[in-house]
């Protein structure tokens, strides 16, 4: 677990699955998040056990979350990154994203990939730009209603 005071707050960020609270993660993802409304929690699961993830704290509470899926070695994907509320626009999203980019085994990747429509600003301060080639990248959608999972 790696800490640092930001202000006069102490936060931490931890990638060990046993310390997340799954149902605030779930809570967030499912009834806030514009990307995975009504995702349930078995698949938050194991969307998580399939994952390296990155818990962000204050103090004992979870305020914060996002995963990748890789294969540490040449690509990552970065998805559902998001701070609570109240703890926006206290730099803690800034260093979640130097840590996860800083992590040890995810070094040497040759591509890092997200897809978002707020919070560029983030992103682009990380080196995310957009594609250099658009007209290369091609996505097949399958349209999953939670709802019905």
């Amino acid at each position: 677990m790696q800490e640092k005071i930001i202000g006069k707050e102490i936060y931490s960020i931890t990638t060990d699955i046993e310390k997340l609270d799954m149902e605030m993660i779930h809570q967030y993802l499912s009834k806030e998040s514009y990307w995975a409304k009504h995702i349930p929690l078995h698949m938050v699961k194991k969307s998580i056990e399939n994952s390296v993830n990155f818990g962000i704290f204050h103090e004992k509470k979870q305020i914060g979350f996002a995963r990748l899926i890789t294969d540490k070695t040449t690509m990552a994907y970065m998805c559902d990154v998001f701070i609570i509320e109240a703890y926006q626009k206290k730099n803690v999203s800034s260093w979640l994203m130097e840590t996860m980019m800083n992590h040890p085994e995810l070094q040497g990747l040759r591509i890092w990939i997200l897809l978002t429509s707020s919070a560029n600003w983030l992103y682009e301060k990380h080196g995310f730009v957009n594609p250099e080639r658009p007209e290369l990248y091609m996505e097949k959608r399958n349209k999953i209603n939670y709802k019905n999972v």
